[in-house]
């Protein structure tokens, strides 16, 4: 599919855009998460049928968006439904991979327009097993980098190394992220102020989770995925979400992927979040 590059004012911010397809068609808005940039879903976009419509962002503050939210889930959920308002996108299927999973549950709970939502790879703060999450150590770098000032100084000038420690550590198979990309992820970080920007999001983590304490019934279609190779009881994420409030929540496991699902086995991620969609829409 032809890519469509655009970059559209949302608040204060510059939000650079890419779609994919008929514009009038349903659409599928794609998150990234961290230590990537909306080249993260080429593969899964490369994936998609004629007429489908995709449109995949880079978020405020990093790659080709300027803007900054604070990294509060809530504001970044505000301006990714301004986007999809400006947009005039119908039918939304809205998925976040990793930090763009907790936008997507955050606008899924604040908005009612969604046609159904997707989250993947990702624990949502304040939402179960969201505080075992937290005392995991391999997970050790969420308390580094919500550390004022300090990720900026130990990561400038090595975004690449430090990125690719997680490619590494995190796939089930490094090489599907491959060489071009990750230097395309390192440039999206390059400067100081997306630095900044990529670790407020978890400088946010425990405003997110005072939001998210809400647990009213939310009756919009969720899908939750993850890599079967990505450590986590796919049962626990699931019993999480029930309790906060999803009453239309289906999970599943990416077979063959690790963290990094969309870009290890794009055909898969495609075609269940595709046929999720399909099927929520036809029994709407």
């Amino acid at each position: 599919m032809r890519e469509r590059h655009s970059q559209l004012t949302v608040g204060d911010a510059s939000i650079h855009v890419v779609e994919a397809g008929p514009a009038g068609a349903p659409s599928f808005v794609l998150l990234h998460g961290w230590p990537e940039s909306w080249p993260a879903w080429r593969p899964v976009m490369a994936r998609a049928e004629p007429d489908a419509h995709v449109v995949a962002v880079d978020l405020p503050g990093v790659g080709e968006s300027s803007g900054s939210t604070g990294g509060t889930k809530r504001d970044l959920a505000r301006t990714v439904h301004e986007l999809v308002i400006t947009l005039g996108l119908e039918d939304v299927t809205l998925v976040g991979h990793d930090v763009g999973g907790m936008i997507a549950y955050t606008y899924w709970r604040m908005f009612g327009d969604l046609g159904r939502a997707v989250i993947m790879d990702v624990a949502v703060p304040g939402v179960d097993p969201w505080a075992e999450v937290e005392r995991n150590p391999r997970i050790w770098h969420f308390g580094l980098h919500q550390v004022p000032g300090l990720p900026e100084e130990l990561v400038r000038g090595r975004q690449r190394a430090y990125f690719d420690f997680f490619y590494d550590a995190l796939a089930a198979d490094p090489a599907r992220i491959e060489p071009e990309t990750r230097r395309a992820y390192a440039a999206a970080y390059a400067s100081d102020a997306a630095l900044t920007a990529g670790f407020d999001w978890y400088r946010a983590f425990p405003d997110d989770a005072k939001d998210n304490a809400d647990t009213t019934e939310v009756r919009t279609p969720l899908l939750y995925l993850r890599g079967d190779h990505e450590p986590g009881d796919l049962d626990a994420y699931a019993a999480g979400l029930r309790e906060a409030g999803a009453s239309t929540l289906e999970c599943a496991l990416i077979p063959g992927a690790g963290h990094f699902a969309p870009e290890e086995a794009p055909d898969a991620v495609w075609s269940t979040v595709s046929r999720y969609a399909g099927r929520t829409r036809r029994s709407s």
